[in-house]
C-alpha cells in the first residue's frame, strides 16, 4: 500500500486516497481538529480513509468531499461543544455536521431515509435494538419489529 506524506498539517495518501482539497473540506479539518481531542480527530481520519477505500472497492460512486465531511463530523457530539443536555452523541454530530453545511450553503436533500431502509429492507433482522427498525415500520406497514422478550424465548439461554 503507497503511502506518501507531505507535512504534519496536510493530508496522507493511502491507496491513492487523499483528503479533498477543498476550502470546505480544510475549514472542517480546521473546526474538527480544534474541538476534537487528537485521538479523536485521527479516528475520524481513519474513518474518511476506510469508508473511502470500501466505497472504491465496491466500485461506488460518492462525492469524496461530502464522504470527508461526514466522517469528520462523526464523532463530534462527543465533544463538550457540541454534545447536547438530551440527543445520543450520533444526533448530536449529525447536528454539528448540518449547521457546518448550511452555513456554508450545501444544500440538505432530506432523502436518508429512504437510503436507510434501501440499505436494510432485504435484512430486517439486523435491526433489532437499533433505530433502523423505525425505518422499516415506516416505509413497510408489513414489517413486524422483533420483541426482546420473543428473542429471548427462542433462544439458547431461556429467561
Amino acid at each position: 500500500m503507497p503511502v506518501t506524506t507531505r507535512n504534519t498539517t496536510e493530508a496522507i495518501s493511502i491507496s491513492g486516497v487523499a483528503i479533498p482539497d477543498s476550502k470546505l473540506a480544510r475549514e472542517a479539518t480546521e473546526l474538527v481538529r480544534d474541538t476534537e481531542s487528537p485521538s479523536l480527530f485521527e479516528h475520524s481520519t481513519r474513518v474518511y480513509y476506510f469508508a473511502s477505500l470500501a466505497g472504491k472497492r465496491r466500485g461506488l460512486q460518492f462525492d469524496a468531499e461530502l464522504l470527508y465531511i461526514a466522517a469528520m463530523f462523526h464523532d463530534m457530539g462527543l465533544t463538550p461543544m457540541f454534545s447536547s443536555a438530551s440527543d445520543r452523541f450520533e444526533v448530536d454530530g449529525a447536528n454539528a455536521a448540518r449547521a457546518f453545511l448550511r452555513r456554508h450553503d450545501i444544500s440538505q436533500p432530506e432523502d436518508i431515509i429512504q437510503a436507510f431502509y434501501d440499505g436494510i429492507k432485504r435484512k430486517p433482522q439486523t435491526t433489532f435494538g437499533n433505530m433502523k427498525a423505525d425505518v422499516l415500520a415506516d416505509k413497510d406497514a408489513r414489517f413486524k419489529p422483533l420483541n426482546f422478550c420473543s428473542v429471548i424465548r427462542v433462544s439458547q439461554w431461556k429467561g
